[in-house]
């Protein structure tokens, strides 16, 4: 359960208005979430597949 608190902390995250951040940064944030998303997701199917 802490792994998953991690994840949507890290999906969740505030961000530091203080904190130095350019267009590359933000996009690659961005992809990253989408792909714990995408994963998330997979996982979810495949334990339903599993117990169906």
């Amino acid at each position: 359960m802490e792994i998953l608190r991690k994840i949507w902390m890290y999906i969740t995250f505030k961000k530091d208005k203080n904190a130095y951040t350019n267009s590359y940064l933000k996009t690659m944030h961005g992809i990253n979430k989408l792909s714990i998303l995408m994963f998330c997701v997979a996982l979810v199917i495949l334990v339903y597949k599993c117990t169906r």
